[in-house]
Formats: structure tokens, C-alpha cells, sequence
């Protein structure tokens, strides 16, 4: 953009606000805009002018001193975010607000301003179903194919899309399409059920459409037609278990069962879309920016190219192997010209799990041995931060989820040697910049197989992880599994939604390191770190994976 054109569009932007400026003071803004992307000349201006209408302004003429001013006040602001918090903030799976949406007023509202109790009654199991089906109802309903249509329209021509009541399929023949979550109300009997009513289902002759409900309508008109066979029908990726909130098309039989003709999980919403619409709501926990902040943390965020976060999950710290390993890894990274910004340890971090049988001292002491092994590394302890996240085996009040962090007391003796090492739940929330990441340390995949009622196709792939990252971002929800296989904590069932969908999601899982890019989502595996010596380096500017692992070392059994 020249320079001209951006004189021309301050000197607008300020006449729209009842500025006027001075020749000193316009080459004074000119000066602050001309240090960002042209791309970002626009807010730049907004964020100078925004920043005039909060100061106590004598007279609507501007000069040169008082854009001086303000110019000083957004540049320390730069500077405290970049040295104090270096970009990087961590937000507890309990401290994650809690929103609910009102169907009546189509609006998100929090239903306190407390923290909810950590022992929820009765209701606050039946909450827990119904604000996960309306947080997908109301992404499903802006839809292109799934809204209601006022007028008829050119999609018409390949047959309505619009969702019925579940209530309302009473004494109605044809076909119907239904969003409902999948339940066993009965053994061997499973059920759809929303908001109105429940129906039993019958899945045999069940298939799953496409990513693209635009071709799967095209292809369902031709069959209408009788000129394409089944096959032309595509599979699409994700596990169908028992609560998971599926979208099926299907037709009532006479004996009362919903015959399943096609299903498969609400489509995903782009995230922009989602945060424009959540505007002024804080659904991560990170806190809720103005334009000003976003502006300023984006171009941090642009400078930050050599920031890397090491993550590593199954750390065991009684396995002499395993940690052996570990001080490879942290001999290597102390050599780096560049330390990493953020090492991120998952567990579990014993190779047994804790029981009433397990000494808590034992793994104190372990602890404290690593804290004395990173102390020894004065490069990463200087200039790196320390990240450490249960995993499932690990000490805790229980199993269930999210899990809280790991016990002062285990941990006291690494604190005294790393002072700024950060224990945080499982699963937990980091805010880079303008990034929303999320870690979850769970052997999901083996349970999300296990759960599994109908087979996974092969047709679009078959990795297993990429049908586990398909079935958590469209569920919106990080383990989408019955409460009979993972016990939730009722009122913080919120704490694992992904909605809106972050940029970054790991999984810490024991199975195959994986890396996998879905719907412009980043998610991987990191692997087991003592079982087969895989970790991950993530470049969190560039959103880049680097699946690494030890040269030559030995899996540990």
C-alpha cells in the first residue's frame, strides 16, 4: 500500500470519528502503521484511533504529542506482553467458564458467575447431554444445507435437508432427517434420542455419507431416480459409539423402529465463523481480547518464528532406561542456539499405576531426581518453561475427567530445583498469542475402537487416528464416550468441548505417533516416549510438526 493511499485512508478514518489532525501528528501515526504488514495497515489505524477517543481530549484537533503519547502506551503494552508473559498463557480445565445456550433466545449465556461444584446432582447429568446436543443443534441449524429455508431456493432441487423432531415422526411416512444422540436404553436395543422424544433405531441397513452433504444430496436425487446403483455412496471417517450426536436420514416402519437409511456426524463449522458469531464470549478461557490486543499479539506472534514447544507423554521416572532418554533430549536442546520456548510433559510418569498399593514417596523422590537432571541444564532452565500434565494412571483424587494436577506433595521436592515449573489438569488449555492449543493426555483410541458400533470404513482412510481426530472435532468434544466407559465430572463436562474448534489439538495416546491436519486443525500424537522413544518439536508460528524420535534406542516393554 503506498504511502499516499494510507495518508488518504487516516485522514478518512479520522474525519469519520470528528479528528482532525496536524501535519506532525499525521506523519506520527504514518510512522507507527508503516512497522506492520500492509494486510494489517487498516487496524493498525483503528487500534491508534481507538485508543485518541479513551484519552481526556481537550479540543478535536490532534497534535503531534498526543499521538506520541498513545503511540508510548500501545508499545509498552507490546513490550509487557512479549517480556512478561511471553506470549504463552496456561488455563486449567476447571477454571474454563461455562456457557449455556438459550434455544428460545438463540443466545449463549453463563448460568453463574461462580466456579459450578465439583458434586453435581441428579440434574447436572441430564444438563450434561442436553447442552452438548444444543451446541451442535445450533451449529447444525446455520447450515447451508440443514437451515430452514424461508423461500423455496435452487437447493430444493436436491430434496430438503431440514431436521425433524424426533416427536413429530408419530404417524409421518417418507423419509425424514433427524439430529439425535445414539443411546441404549434397552440392552441390544439402541435409541436415538433429542430433545422431544427418543425412537429406537435400526442400523443394518445404515451407511454414512460424505464430508460433502452438496454431493451426497446430488447422489441421493439420483438414486431417487433409479440411475446409480448403492456403491456410488462414499464412507466417511469417524467412530459411531453409544453418545455421540449423529445426523441420520431414515423412515419410520410400522412396528415404531426409525430404519436408518444414511447417518453421520453434524458438519463442522469454520472456526471464524464460530468466533465472529461468539463474539464478546470467552468459551477458551483465555480471556476475551479487544481489537486492539488481537492486533498487537498477531504481530508478536508473526516475530515469534523460533519458538518450539517439545512434547513428550509417558514419561516414566522410575524406568532408569526412560530417563536416560530424557537427559539425551535435554543434552541435545541445551546445545540448540535457540532453546525451546516450552517443554511439555504428559504422563504417565510411573510404569505402574497408582493403587492403594503405590507409595507416593517413591514418586516424590523420583520428581525430585528430574528436577535436579533440568537444574543441571542452565540454557533450558533460564531460558525454557516447564509444562507437566497427568496422565491417566497417575496420582489423583480419581479417574474420572478432567483430572486435576498432580499433588503438591509429589512435586514439592522438582519445584525446589525448577521454580517455575507449571502443574496444570488434563486436560489443559495454552493460549500462543493468538493461538488456542489443547492437550489431553487419555488412551482414547483403543476405547473409542472397543466402543465402536459400526465398523469404520475404509474408503477415505484407514488410520485409525484419523477416524478418532474426525469423531472428537465433529462431536465437538474430546471424549465423546459413555459415561459407563469414562466417568466426567458432570458439571466441568465443559471443560473438554472444542468449540469453537481450536488451531492445535494433542493427543497424548500410547499407540502409533501419528500427525494429522483435518478441516485446517492440527492434531498428533506424540507417542510413547519410554516405550518407543518418539516425541514431538511444534512450531507453533507455522503450525509445523516435527515427529521425532531417539536414533537407536530400544523399546522399553
Amino acid at each position: 500500500m503506498s504511502n499516499s493511499t494510507t495518508r488518504k485512508k487516516v485522514q478518512k478514518k479520522c474525519k469519520i470519528r470528528g479528528f482532525t489532525l496536524k501535519v506532525d501528528a499525521l506523519d506520527e501515526i504514518l510512522s507507527f502503521v508503516s512497522q506492520f504488514d500492509d494486510s494489517d495497515h487498516d487496524g493498525a489505524i483503528d487500534v491508534v484511533l481507538e485508543q485518541l477517543q479513551l484519552q481526556p481530549l481537550k479540543s478535536s484537533i490532534i497534535d503531534k504529542q498526543t499521538v506520541q503519547s498513545v503511540v508510548s502506551i500501545l508499545l509498552q503494552a507490546d513490550a509487557a506482553v512479549d517480556e512478561t508473559l511471553g506470549g504463552l498463557g496456561v488455563c486449567d480445565a476447571f477454571l474454563v467458564p461455562k456457557f449455556r445456550y438459550d434455544p428460545i433466545k438463540k443466545i449463549f449465556y453463563k448460568p453463574s458467575e461462580s466456579p459450578p461444584p465439583i458434586h453435581g446432582n441428579a440434574s447436572a447429568k441430564a444438563a450434561l447431554y442436553k447442552d452438548r446436543f444444543l451446541f451442535i443443534s445450533q451449529r447444525l441449524s446455520r447450515h447451508q444445507h440443514f437451515a430452514k429455508r424461508a423461500f423455496d431456493s435452487e437447493m430444493s432441487d436436491f430434496g430438503s435437508c431440514e431436521i425433524s423432531q424426533i416427536q413429530s415422526l408419530v404417524g409421518q411416512t417418507g423419509r425424514r432427517w433427524v439430529l439425535g444422540l445414539i443411546s441404549q436404553l434397552e440392552d441390544g436395543h439402541f435409541y436415538l434420542e433429542d430433545l422431544t422424544a427418543s425412537v429406537e433405531i435400526n442400523l443394518s441397513n445404515a451407511i454414512s455419507f460424505t464430508h460433502s452433504f452438496h454431493t451426497y444430496l446430488r447422489l441421493s436425487q439420483i438414486k431417487s431416480n433409479d440411475h446409480f446403483p448403492d456403491r456410488t455412496y462414499k464412507i466417511t471417517t469417524g467412530f459411531f459409539t453409544e453418545n455421540t450426536i449423529v445426523v441420520a436420514e431414515g423412515e419410520m416402519l410400522l412396528e415404531g423402529v426409525f430404519q436408518v437409511i444414511t447417518c453421520g456426524f453434524p458438519p463442522l463449522e469454520d472456526r471464524e465463523k464460530s468466533v465472529k458469531l461468539l463474539a464478546g464470549h470467552d468459551f477458551f478461557g483465555g480471556g476475551i481480547l479487544t481489537k486492539e490486543e488481537t492486533l498487537r499479539l498477531a504481530e508478536l506472534e508473526k516475530r515469534a518464528v523460533n519458538d518450539m514447544f517439545v512434547i513428550l507423554s509417558d514419561i516414566w521416572l522410575d524406568n532408569e532406561e526412560a530417563m536416560e532418554k530424557l537427559e539425551r533430549i535435554l543434552d541435545g536442546y541445551e546445545n540448540q542456539e535457540v532453546a525451546p520456548s516450552l517443554f511439555v510433559f504428559m504422563g504417565n510418569f510411573s510404569s505402574h499405576p497408582f493403587n492403594l498399593s503405590f507409595r507416593p514417596s517413591s514418586l516424590r523422590l523420583q520428581f525430585g531426581k528430574l528436577g535436579h537432571m533440568i537444574a543441571a541444564h542452565q540454557q533450558l532452565t533460564k531460558h525454557s518453561r516447564f509444562l507437566f500434565i497427568p496422565g491417566p494412571d497417575d496420582p489423583g483424587p480419581s479417574k474420572v475427567l478432567p483430572r486435576c494436577a498432580l499433588p503438591k506433595y509429589i512435586t514439592e521436592e522438582l519445584q525446589k530445583h525448577i521454580p517455575n515449573a507449571m502443574f496444570t489438569s488434563n486436560p489443559c488449555r495454552i493460549k500462543f498469542y493468538t493461538q488456542e492449543l489443547v492437550f489431553f493426555r487419555q488412551d482414547l483410541l483403543y476405547r473409542m475402537r472397543r466402543s465402536c458400533l459400526i465398523p469404520p470404513s475404509t474408503e477415505e482412510t484407514d488410520d485409525p487416528f484419523e477416524h478418532l481426530v474426525a469423531t472428537i472435532t465433529h462431536q465437538s468434544h474430546l471424549c465423546p464416550l459413555p459415561l459407563t466407559v469414562q466417568p466426567l465430572i458432570w458439571n466441568y463436562d465443559h471443560s473438554l468441548y472444542l468449540y469453537p474448534t481450536p488451531h492445535t489439538i494433542v493427543l497424548g495416546d500410547r499407540s502409533e505417533q501419528k500427525a494429522f491436519k483435518y478441516t485446517g486443525i492440527t492434531c498428533f500424537n506424540p507417542g510413547s516416549f519410554s516405550r518407543e522413544g518418539t516425541f514431538v518439536a511444534y512450531y507453533p508460528c507455522t503450525q509445523e510438526v516435527e515427529l521425532s524420535a531417539l536414533e537407536d534406542s530400544d523399546s522399553i516393554q
